[in-house]
Protein backbone atom coordinates (compact mmCIF):
# COMPACT_ATOMS: atom_id res chain seq x y z
CA UNK A 1 0.00 0.00 0.00
CA UNK A 2 1.15 3.37 -1.14
CA UNK A 3 0.88 6.52 0.92
CA UNK A 4 -0.87 9.35 -0.32
CA UNK A 5 2.07 11.93 -0.07
CA UNK A 6 4.01 9.35 -2.22
CA UNK A 7 1.08 8.66 -4.48
CA UNK A 8 1.01 12.74 -5.03
CA UNK A 9 4.07 12.68 -6.22
CA UNK A 10 5.49 14.52 -3.24
CA UNK A 11 8.82 13.75 -0.98
CA UNK A 12 8.62 13.17 2.81
CA UNK A 13 10.28 16.32 3.69
CA UNK A 14 7.81 18.49 1.65
CA UNK A 15 4.44 16.67 2.40
CA UNK A 16 5.54 17.33 6.34
CA UNK A 17 6.11 21.39 5.37
CA UNK A 18 2.89 21.19 3.32
CA UNK A 19 1.37 19.77 6.76
CA UNK A 20 3.00 22.21 8.98
CA UNK A 21 2.13 25.31 6.96
CA UNK A 22 -1.34 23.68 7.48
CA UNK A 23 -1.13 24.06 11.15
CA UNK A 24 0.29 27.12 11.26
CA UNK A 25 -2.13 29.06 9.15
CA UNK A 26 -4.93 27.48 11.36
CA UNK A 27 -3.69 28.97 14.96
CA UNK A 28 -4.32 32.27 16.48
CA UNK A 29 -2.92 35.58 15.55
CA UNK A 30 -0.06 35.65 18.06
CA UNK A 31 1.32 31.86 18.45
CA UNK A 32 1.22 31.90 14.81
CA UNK A 33 3.05 34.70 14.27
CA UNK A 34 5.83 33.06 16.38
CA UNK A 35 5.51 29.50 14.40
CA UNK A 36 5.78 31.24 11.09
CA UNK A 37 8.99 32.62 12.22
CA UNK A 38 9.84 29.59 13.45
CA UNK A 39 9.22 27.80 9.87
CA UNK A 40 11.21 30.26 7.89
CA UNK A 41 13.93 28.22 5.79
CA UNK A 42 17.55 30.15 4.95
CA UNK A 43 19.74 27.04 4.01
CA UNK A 44 22.39 27.08 1.55
CA UNK A 45 24.40 24.52 0.11
CA UNK A 46 27.72 23.49 -2.10
CA UNK A 47 28.32 21.22 -4.79
CA UNK A 48 32.06 19.66 -3.94
CA UNK A 49 34.02 18.19 -7.19
CA UNK A 50 37.54 17.25 -7.36
CA UNK A 51 37.88 18.17 -3.62
CA UNK A 52 36.71 22.08 -4.61
CA UNK A 53 33.71 23.76 -3.33
CA UNK A 54 31.36 25.00 -5.84
CA UNK A 55 28.89 28.40 -5.68
CA UNK A 56 26.79 28.21 -2.77
CA UNK A 57 22.92 27.81 -3.58
CA UNK A 58 20.05 28.63 -1.63
CA UNK A 59 17.89 25.32 -0.58
CA UNK A 60 14.82 26.70 -1.01
CA UNK A 61 15.00 27.93 -4.18
CA UNK A 62 17.06 24.82 -5.41
CA UNK A 63 14.06 22.98 -4.42
CA UNK A 64 11.25 25.59 -6.06
CA UNK A 65 13.45 24.28 -9.09
CA UNK A 66 13.74 21.27 -9.02
CA UNK A 67 9.42 20.81 -7.90
CA UNK A 68 8.93 22.96 -11.42
CA UNK A 69 11.38 20.37 -13.20
CA UNK A 70 9.41 17.99 -12.38
CA UNK A 71 6.61 19.30 -12.63
CA UNK A 72 7.42 19.48 -15.86
CA UNK A 73 8.35 16.17 -16.68
CA UNK A 74 5.22 15.12 -15.70
CA UNK A 75 3.01 17.39 -18.01
CA UNK A 76 5.12 15.25 -21.33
Amino acid sequence: MSSTWKAAGLTYNRYLAVAARAVRRSLKEQPRLQAERRGEMDLRFAKWTNGRQGDNKSLANANASAMAEGAHDQQQ
